[in-house]
């Protein structure tokens, strides 16, 4: 239940911040909402263990190179096919599995299969073709699904999860804060005057235009849904966690439906109701876990 609200509200963010990038640059989103969720989450670092710290960190790290594909390839993409090529991480999970030498349950590559298929009829458009942003939310995709699978170990591992949770927002927004520092300042992708003074003022204007969806992003969308996330893959497998995220296509559709106006057709509706499948098919016959994996931190 902890996954599949996290997977709700992750289908909100496409639009919201969709509805960005035609003023802030993707880099700019990142930071923004990182920033914000760190501060909220700044308590948690004191008196944090070493350990939990250096999970945050190399998890962080790879959380990063997520939403910077992600947001990148949105900029240049609807959000339905945005969301379909990210979703194809439910493919990432088992297949790094199987590198390691272990081949998922039965219900899992049912379950898999009814995801993909419902990701293929949910953002199918009746082309092939492929762009740069496609190849971007292939990459994102790529670095979620491998992020799902080490998040499965370190939640294990850590001593208290408020601790590794934080501890990778504040590294994503570190390394946003650099990577514009390098890559995008004083201009970088927007078209602004000569010197850096307006440059800021232009992203100052942007960051008040969409305060609110950025407020949304930062306090709702990051701080409480990775805390919860961080929690909810505790307690599940990371098969188990990449076939309830792959509804997050679904959701994405329907909220940019009333948010963009984008519309879901026909195909779309089956693709959703074959991703629902797939989620019911994954937690069928779940071997029971011992009551200490099911208390909370």
């Amino acid at each position: 239940m902890a996954l599949l609200i996290v997977t709700l509200v992750w289908g909100t963010t496409f639009p919201a911040m969709k509805d960005m990038t035609s003023y802030l640059s993707p880099n700019w989103i990142v930071v923004s909402r990182f920033g914000i969720a760190s501060v909220l989450l700044l308590p948690f670092i004191f008196r944090a263990r070493w350990a939990d710290l250096h999970y945050g960190f190399l998890s962080g790290v790879l959380l990063f190179f997520c939403y910077l594909f992600q947001v990148e390839g949105l900029s240049l993409t609807t959000s339905n096919r945005n969301a379909f090529i990210c979703g194809l991480n439910v493919l990432v999970v088992p297949l790094l599995g199987i590198v390691m030498g272990k081949w998922p349950d039965r219900r899992i590559v049912v379950a898999l299969v009814l995801a993909v298929a419902g990701l293929f009829a949910l953002c199918w458009e009746g082309t092939f073709s492929w762009s740069r942003g496609d190849t971007l939310a292939l990459m994102a995709a790529l670095a979620f699904g491998t992020y799902i699978k080490v998040m499965e170990v370190y939640t294990r591992k850590a001593t208290r999860l408020m601790s590794l949770t934080a501890s990778q927002i504040m590294t994503v927004a570190l390394m946003a804060g650099l990577w514009i520092l390098l890559r995008e300042a004083p201009r970088g992708a927007v078209s602004v005057p000569n010197d850096s003074a307006d440059y800021y003022a232009y992203i100052w204007e942007g960051l008040k235009l969409y305060k609110w969806n950025l407020i949304y992003l930062g306090v709702v969308a990051t701080a409480a849904i990775i805390s919860l996330q961080t929690w909810g893959q505790s307690h599940a497998t990371a098969n188990e966690a990449a076939v309830i995220y792959a509804f997050e296509p679904a959701c994405a559709a329907i909220f940019s439906y009333f948010w963009l106006g984008e519309v879901l057709g026909w195909t779309g509706f089956v693709g959703a109701i074959l991703l629902i499948s797939g989620m019911i098919v994954s937690q069928w016959n779940t071997p029971e876990r011992p009551p200490t994996s099911l208390a909370p931190e």
